[in-house]
C-alpha cells in the first residue's frame, strides 16, 4: 500500500490542471458574429451600430456596409453620403461596393434601406449565402414583395424576420400583462403617419402604430375600412372573435401609443420604441435561427395596411385581408414564373 501513496499527489495535480484548462476554456468569450448592413440611408444604421458595437453583451458587431439609396426619395438620397462617412470614420465600419462583397464578410446581415422597394432585390443574394437578416419596416414595398420575400426564405430555409421597434416598446409590453387590464378585447393604436408616395401609404411611417396594434391585439383581423382627411387616417379593422381595433395616423405633431381595453378595465400606453429591446431580440434571433415574429404575422400586419389603401379607393368600404393576401400571393405566383422563363 505504502508504494501507491506517490501516485496520488501527481493525480490529484493532473485533476487541478484538467479543472483549470476546462475554466478557462469556459471564461473565453465566443467571437462575435460578424454583421453587415445594407441600406445607409436610415438613421437606424448609425443607432443599431452604436449600440451593437459598444457593448461585447449582445454578441453582434457591426464590420461591414453597402450603402445603397434611392435617387427619387430625398430622405434617402439626401443622408447616404453622411451616413456612410459617420460609420466608415467614427466606428471604423468598412463599406463596400456591393452586396455580394459584403455577404463574403458577415455571418449576419440588417437589410436596413429605408426604402421598402428594393428589398426584394435585395435580399435575393442574402437568402442564396443563407444569411440570417433582419428586415427592418416596412418589410417590402408592397404586399407582393413582402409574400414573396418570405417565399424565398422558406425555400431558402434561411431565418429572416422583420419588426418596428414598436413592438418592444417597454410601455406596449406591460401593458400586456397589466392585472388591471385583464385579457385585451379592444385597442385604439396611433403613431405619425407621414405618406411617402412611392409607398402604399400607411408603410412608410404608419406601419409603427399598426405593429402596436397587432402586438396588443395578435393575429386574426379579418377586414378593414378606412377614413382619411388632410390631418389623419382611421382605420378600423374587425377581427374573427368578434373584436374591434383601430389605427389613427397622425400628420404633424404627434407620438406613440394606444388606449387599450380589457375584461377587467382599460388603461392608456404611451411611448416610443426602444432600439435597445429590439436588438436584443436580434441579436438572439442571429444565434438561434428563430424568428420571434412569425411570417404570417407580419404578413397579415401588411395586408391590413394594403386593405386600408383598397378600402380608401372604394370609398371607404370594408376590404378583406383575404382578399388582398390571395391577390399578392397571385401576383408573386406570376412574378416568379416570369423570372423563370427568363
Amino acid at each position: 500500500m505504502a508504494r501507491c501513496r506517490p501516485a496520488m499527489p501527481l493525480l490529484l495535480s493532473s485533476m487541478l490542471c484538467l479543472a483549470v484548462q476546462i475554466a478557462n476554456a469556459q471564461e473565453e468569450p465566443a467571437k462575435p458574429l460578424r454583421a453587415g448592413i445594407i441600406g445607409l440611408d436610415t438613421s437606424h444604421a448609425i443607432a443599431f451600430t452604436k449600440l451593437l458595437n459598444g457593448s461585447d453583451s449582445l454578441g453582434v458587431r457591426v464590420v461591414a456596409a453597402y450603402p445603397g439609396g434611392s435617387a427619387d426619395i430625398p430622405s434617402s438620397h439626401d443622408r447616404v453620403e453622411g451616413y456612410t462617412k459617420q460609420l466608415r470614420d467614427e466606428f471604423k465600419v468598412e463599406i463596400v461596393d456591393s452586396i455580394p462583397e459584403l455577404l463574403k464578410k458577415v455571418d449576419v446581415v440588417f437589410l436596413e434601406s429605408v426604402d421598402g422597394r428594393p428589398h426584394l432585390e435585395q435580399v435575393r443574394p442574402v437568402f442564396q449565402a443563407r444569411k440570417p437578416v433582419f428586415i427592418d419596416k416596412p418589410a417590402a414595398g408592397s404586399l407582393t414583395d413582402a409574400v414573396k420575400i418570405f417565399e424565398l426564405a422558406g425555400e431558402s430555409g434561411t431565418p429572416c424576420f422583420s419588426s418596428s421597434s414598436l413592438r418592444y416598446s417597454p410601455e406596449v409590453v406591460a401593458i400586456k400583462k397589466n392585472p388591471k387590464v385583464g385579457a385585451i378585447r379592444g385597442c385604439d393604436a396611433f403613431s405619425p403617419c407621414e405618406l411617402e408616395k412611392h409607398h402604399p401609404d400607411l408603410f412608410w411611417y404608419g406601419i409603427h402604430g399598426v405593429e402596436t396594434l397587432f402586438t396588443l391585439m395578435g393575429t386574426g383581423c379579418k377586414s378593414v375600412t378606412r377614413v382619411q382627411s388632410d390631418d389623419a387616417e382611421f382605420v378600423t379593422g374587425t377581427w374573427t372573435d368578434g373584436r374591434i381595433g383601430t389605427f389613427r395616423g397622425l400628420r404633424g405633431p404627434g407620438g406613440y401609443g394606444a388606449m387599450v381595453f380589457g375584461t377587467k378595465g382599460y388603461a392608456p400606453c404611451v411611448g416610443t420604441g426602444a432600439y435597445d429591446l429590439l436588438l436584443k431580440e436580434v441579436c438572439t434571433f442571429f444565434k438561434t435561427g428563430k424568428p420571434p415574429v412569425s411570417a404570417d404575422e407580419t404578413l397579415e400586419i401588411l395586408a391590413f395596411m394594403e386593405a386600408a389603401d383598397e378600402s380608401k379607393r372604394q370609398g371607404g368600404k370594408p376590404v378583406a385581408l383575404e382578399t388582398v393576401l390571395a391577390k399578392a400571393r397571385a401576383e408573386a405566383a406570376q412574378g416568379s414564373k416570369a423570372n423563370n422563363a427568363k
